[in-house]
């Protein structure tokens, strides 16, 4: 777990004032010289026995309890939380009336999500419902959690409402009455039977992604959890899921539209292959995640073939064999789509772009696992009925998958052809790359209906650093509510600020996320297709070297080779006007001269004052 950098805690230590949480206690505190005196609230304190210093902004009790320190541990001590709860408490508004200024004239901050209900009676799976309501809401106000699915290619707003995907940053608990309570003990007993407390009154998927399995009923069946941070101490599960066996099948809907399923060995995979297009995929619980609820489901909607895609990995290899057997005694015709060694769905997507046709090209040389000639794939694509979509179809080639190419690098480029390929509907076609037009120090591009202006290219000339720039994007007339615009400063190359970025002008503009997040992919590659050529523009010299005339050659060659070359240095040295100290002017000019070098020299001038240091650096 992070740790809460200093510079935090020492702010929330002066910002906060004690006096005002003591007084939001119910204690009266009387002046007492510099200091304000009151009763305890931690014992039965009869005369005022607490000490706060506002200059210092601590406290303490001069009686029974002898408590004490600043206003971290008077969170600590009123609550009876650690200190890291006591801290994010203070951060997440606590008792917002409890500022230092008395001039903060802004008013306190409102939670924009219900506490969960109080009632005791909340059933399981009602109380299921609402937690993963309030991670799907958490989700979508995280740039760090919609940053980790943005990198795994799986963060499409399209995909986080459809299942509902969601993230737990340990704030639930400020949600719930106080564990003091009894509602609040009820909930929290509640939410520990249920597998999302433990024991210990932690959260069960702290720090995680969270997917739900929701069956076509609506009931939560399974949790899974995905850890996003980076470093965690040594033995923690990257992947967790609710205590008890699995049960229910992820995206069900699709066994019931298609005959043909993709079947993944995880759940990030189905969703690679989700968003990729491909959506009549579902996944297993892990390599021995294969469940009775599975194999009923695939029975009960009548599914005919079943394209494996596990790893390919030694694991995942003996993982699709058994599975085979078991598909196969079930009267199921298997596949085996086979990506490069050692990758799994969601790595070769990621490597091999776009993901679309990557993906399209194994689900299309899927290895038949059955005994003679393989049945031909025949499930109904968007692409035999939809002309539009039939311009993306992707091409088999051999190469890609052949054993040449899985033990060579990853593959950077997949080529076209007019193959249909078995799968559900691919992405519709985006826009072609728009031509920026350059005016001055504007770059505007247009992109359908929205218009974007750049402006402070120019100052970005270095490569893979930043790309800051101020970005303006509007509407034509009559698309959206009059004067609609949304402008910022950004640094392109950061995905939290991108995120900011798409979520605010989607809502100026009223368009959808995905619409501006694929425009500012291409206002992105314009930009760094600009910034190449400025970069090269600059690096040319503005004018021609003059050649130097075959007569001053011979002479400075000729001094070059002269054995009293030091002497005629030192010699103009003199003339400049430098005097004495002939070592150091030679050490000097040769450190001057070694700029010239790989290695240059580097000189360091040490002496009395008014000793002549700077003359001699100037020379």
């Amino acid at each position: 777990m992070a740790r809460i950098p200093d510079q935090v805690v020492e702010r929330l230590k002066t910002d906060i004032s004690v006096e005002r949480l003591a007084e939001s206690r119910g204690v009266e505190l009387k002046r007492h010289g510099t200091d304000l005196i009151g009763r305890c609230p931690f014992h039965d304190d009869k005369t005022p026995s607490l000490v706060v210093t506002p200059a210092k902004n601590l406290w303490h009790c001069l009686g029974a309890c002898q408590a004490g320190g600043t206003v971290i541990d008077w969170v600590m001590k009123v609550e009876g939380v650690s200190f890291r709860h006591a801290v994010e408490l203070l951060q997440n508004d606590y008792l917002p009336l409890a500022a230092a200024s008395a001039s903060i004239t802004s008013p306190p901050k409102k939670a924009t999500v219900p506490k969960l209900p109080t009632l005791a009676s909340v059933e399981d799976q009602r109380l299921l419902h609402q937690v993963i309501g309030y991670y799907h809401t958490t989700l979508r106000d995280s740039p760090e959690a919609l940053g980790y699915l943005q990198r795994r290619g799986i963060g499409a707003a399209e995909a986080i409402d459809t299942f509902q995907l969601g993230f737990a940053n340990r704030t639930l608990g400020y949600r719930l009455p106080q564990k003091n309570r009894a509602e609040g003990e009820v909930l929290r007993t509640q939410l520990q039977r249920v597998g999302l407390y433990r024991e210990s009154g932690h959260e069960h998927f702290n720090g995680s992604v969270v997917i739900p399995i929701i069956a076509p009923t609506g009931e939560i069946t399974e949790v899974y959890g995905r850890k996003i941070t980076e470093g965690l101490r040594p033995g923690t599960p990257n992947h967790l899921y609710l205590p008890g066996p699995h049960r229910g099948v992820w995206n069900e809907a699709a066994l019931a539209d298609s005959k043909e399923i993709i079947l993944c060995e995880a759940l990030i995979d189905a969703l690679t292959f989700w968003c990729a297009g491909f959506r009549n995929v579902t996944a297993s619980y892990g390599i021995e995640g294969f469940t009775a609820d599975h194999l009923a489901a695939l029975k009960k909607h009548g599914t005919e073939r079943v394209l494996i895609a596990y790893d390919r990995d030694e694991a995942g290899d003996r993982a699709a064999e058994k599975l085979t057997t078991q598909l196969t005694a079930a009267g199921l015709d298997c596949y085996r789509i086979l990506f490069p060694k050692g990758m799994d769905a969601n790595e070769y997507a990621l490597k091999v772009t776009p993901a679309a046709k990557s993906l399209g090209i194994v689900i299309r040389k899927a290895q038949w696992l059955g005994k003679g000639a393989a049945p031909p794939m025949t499930t109904a694509t968007e692409t035999e009925t939809n002309p539009a979509a039939a311009k993306e179809i992707i091409s088999a080639s051999a190469a890609i998958i052949s054993a040449e190419v899985r033990d060579a690098a990853p593959i950077t480029r997949a080529e076209r052809s007019d193959v249909v390929l078995p799968a559900s509907p691919l992405p519709s076609v985006g826009l072609l790359d728009a031509v920026p037009q350059v005016c001055g120090e504007e770059i505007v591009l247009t992109l359908g209906d929205r218009r974007y202006r750049v402006r402070g290219l120019a100052k970005n000339l270095a490569f893979d650093v930043l790309l800051k720039v101020n970005v303006l994007v509007s509407r034509v007339e009559g698309c959206a509510p009059q004067g609609a615009f949304h402008v910022d400063t950004l640094d392109l190359y950061s995905v939290r600020a991108r995120t900011a970025f798409i979520t605010q002008a989607a809502a100026e503009l009223n368009v959808k996320d995905d619409i501006i997040r694929h425009d500012l992919g291409q206002v992105l590659r314009q930009l760094e297709s600009l910034q190449e050529q400025t970069i090269a523009n600059t690096l040319q010299p503005k004018e021609q070297t003059p050649a130097i005339p075959v007569e001053e050659q011979q002479e400075a060659l000729a001094l070059l080779k002269d054995p009293q070359l030091l002497d005629h240095i030192l010699a103009d040295f003199t003339r400049c006007g430098v005097v004495g100290e002939e070592i150091n002017k030679l050490i000097g000019y040769l450190a001057a001269t070694s700029r010239k070098l790989d290695a240059p020299l580097a000189v360091m001038v040490q002496s009395s004052s008014a000793a002549g240091k700077s003359s001699l650096m100037e020379a």
